[in-house]
């Protein structure tokens, strides 16, 4: 029989906060243990660059461990881009690739992300690595209009993602098993030019595990001043991947190759591949 960890730790890690809890001598210890938790951190390479990243969970601890080996072809693809660049990181979760962009190519990088929980290790993570100068973090969640709508969460760890705004299906299609939502305001990408006064991008990365096609919808005329894209796509989601070619393509983009987006084996993202766009001439 296979030793379930989480359920025997869960009831007991319980029980021991509300121990701690009863005395302002057991609170100021719990406050300790969770300060202390969210200080750990990891340093990853790669290449000549040195990141350190915040990882007060296991998730986090798997980022780092995996930085350079879980998606290379996007690290390959940010050390293409021109140094000094301006790239829109739509999907930046706890900053892994929005800092390695904006220390190695300089880039001025404008990371989009909407999670309550993910916000905090990204702001973390850029003050950790002296980017504040060169990121600038926009909370909020992309679409295909301007509206009020929930974001709906499967996740509320740190670093946690698959979360849908607007929507309740995940990544590939299939509705998603939410755990928590909140109520928030998208936008476009025409919006966050015209009224965030956001510069145009040189360079998009996208990966927001569901919702590309209706971001891209939103943002034609952005998309036909950028010079490459790199988007990771479920093609299991037939009007996701049938969709998202047309936007890009409609904007003078055409895919110059594709690559599994991840290298864990896991048989659910199987059908996943990182596609890069570039500029037809």
């Amino acid at each position: 029989m296979k030793l379930n960890i989480s359920a025997i730790a869960k009831p007991l890690v319980g029980i021991s906060v509300n121990l701690f809890s009863r005395n302002k001598y057991g609170r100021y210890v719990y406050s300790l243990i969770v300060r202390n938790t969210m200080d750990q951190k990891q340093t990853v390479k790669f290449g000549d660059v040195k990141i350190v990243f915040h990882v007060p969970n296991r998730l986090n601890k798997y980022r780092a461990d995996s930085f350079a080996s879980k998606e290379p072809e996007t690290l390959q693809w940010i050390d293409s881009i021109p140094s000094g660049s301006i790239l829109w990181d739509i999907g930046a979760n706890v900053g892994l690739y929005s800092c390695y962009a904006a220390k190695s190519r300089n880039c001025l990088v404008y990371a989009f992300e909407p999670s309550v929980f993910n916000i905090e290790l990204l702001a973390r993570n850029i003050f950790q690595n002296e980017l504040t100068k060169h990121i600038t973090i926009v909370p909020l969640p992309l679409s295909d209009k301007l509206a009020e709508n929930t974001l709906n969460m499967t996740s509320k760890d740190w670093g946690g993602a698959l979360s849908s705004f607007g929507e309740t299906y995940g990544q590939d299609g299939q509705e998603m098993e939410k755990i928590f939502e909140f109520k928030t305001i998208g936008l476009t990408m025409l919006d966050a030019v015209n009224l965030l006064k956001i510069p145009l991008p040189d360079y998009i990365k996208i990966d927001v595990d569901g919702i590309e096609h209706l971001i891209l919808k939103g943002g034609n005329s952005v998309l036909e001043n950028v010079k490459g894209v790199i988007i990771e796509i479920d093609e299991s989601f037939e009007r996701q991947f049938k969709d998202s070619g047309q936007y890009l393509t409609e904007a003078g983009l055409v895919m110059k190759y594709k690559s599994s987006a991840d290298k864990s084996a896991d048989p659910k993202l199987k059908n996943c591949y990182n596609q890069v766009w570039v500029k037809q001439i």
